[in-house]
């Protein structure tokens, strides 16, 4: 450990720009860096070996990420410095007079509006949970064992707690899959909904930031089946990009459905960009499948009675590909100019007869 230690602070020290130091970020504390991957072996040690292993990982992490943010005030501090030698400005100037400039609605809340336009046209109600839940919701009941990688402090955001606080542990939620439980508690079945909403992962990258947008669907219901999941999925990616869409389903695994799949969509790629809806290309977006009987269970809703389906995707990932967006974390910046170029007309409200 103090080799890894070692190598990380020297390459720390040596990074000369801000790119470089992110990727030394990534390749060390990153979510498939090699003090993660340090972390998940801690599952194959005996308690004993967790007990002094653990800890150490623990402080070798805040070590490199102390340094890493010293390390980039300090490029920024030179960067400044520098900006301030070559640039010169008159302050006696007087300012330039410019007219109001109109605002814009964000591409997010867009899209947002627009696949709840599409998904309300085919029956579907909205629902709405906290942004801090409980481990219970967030992991328990939707059949996340302990020992899952989503539930290690690299990847969620714990709340932090005191020693003498005996509250049940809180997450920023990492899915908006804790609406799902909630509402079948509150409604029990049958039911219809989609649950959009703010979610929270510690990832940070060109397709990955921490706080990003989700939008899940659940449909229980007597004799529901993948069949009517494939429908309801190409109806909606047919509206959502104006064109017939074509999904491909492929074996997968997630704790909270049974069977599972993940869904493509057809695409081409021409010239660096993706054209969805020809060619002979596929692109995965979202994950799926049928809905455990131990989430039916933790909902209150009874497996032997009904059954049905649930589906979850990126808002900002379809807002990129609809709108040719390259990078996601432009999305949080707050950059005017990036605003003015992609956002839309406040007048401009999605439906599905006047266009989303």
């Amino acid at each position: 450990m103090d080799d890894l230690r070692q190598k990380f602070i020297d390459l720390i020290a040596g990074a000369t720009d801000e790119a470089t130091l992110e990727q030394v970020r990534l390749s060390a504390i990153g979510k498939k860096g090699e003090v993660a991957l340090k972390m998940r072996e801690l599952g194959r040690m005996t308690p004993e070996e967790r007990q002094t292993v653990g800890p150490a990982l623990n402080a070798l992490k805040d070590e490199i990420a102390s340094a890493i943010a010293a390390r980039k005030a300090g490029l920024e501090d030179a960067a400044l410095d520098a900006r301030l030698k070559g640039e010169w400005l008159d302050v006696t100037l007087p300012g330039r007079r410019r007219g109001a400039l109109p605002g814009t609605i964000h591409p997010i809340s867009q899209v947002w509006e627009e696949v709840t336009a599409i998904f309300a046209d085919m029956g579907f109600a909205v629902a709405e949970g906290p942004q801090i839940e409980t481990d219970w919701y967030n992991f328990d009941a939707l059949n996340i064992p302990d020992h899952h990688p989503a539930r290690g402090e690299m990847d969620t955001f714990y709340m932090h707690r005191t020693e003498d606080d005996d509250r049940p542990p809180h997450v920023l939620r990492t899915h908006t899959s804790p609406v799902q439980i909630r509402s079948m508690q509150q409604q029990g079945a049958p039911i219809r909904i989609i649950c959009p909403g703010r979610v929270y992962r510690a990832d940070y990258d060109q397709t990955h930031t921490p706080m990003f947008h989700q939008v899940e669907g659940l449909v229980l219901d007597k004799g529901t089946s993948m069949a009517n999941l494939k429908w309801v999925l190409e109806e909606f990616f047919s509206a959502y990009f104006g064109t017939t869409v074509k999904t491909r389903f492929r074996a997968s695994h997630f704790p909270f459905t049974e069977p599972s799949a993940e869904v493509d969509i057809q695409c081409s790629w021409e010239g660096g960009t993706v054209k969805v809806g020809e060619g002979d290309g596929w692109l995965e977006v979202l994950g799926s499948g049928m809905v455990h009987p131990h989430v039916l269970r933790a909902g209150g809703v009874n497996p032997d009675d009904w059954q049905g389906f649930a589906f979850g995707m990126g808002i900002d990932r379809i807002a990129m590909l609809k709108y040719g967006i390259p990078d996601l974390r432009a999305f949080f910046e707050s950059d005017l100019r990036w605003l003015r170029h992609y956002g839309f007309s406040p007048l401009a409200v999605p439906t599905l007869h006047g266009g989303v």
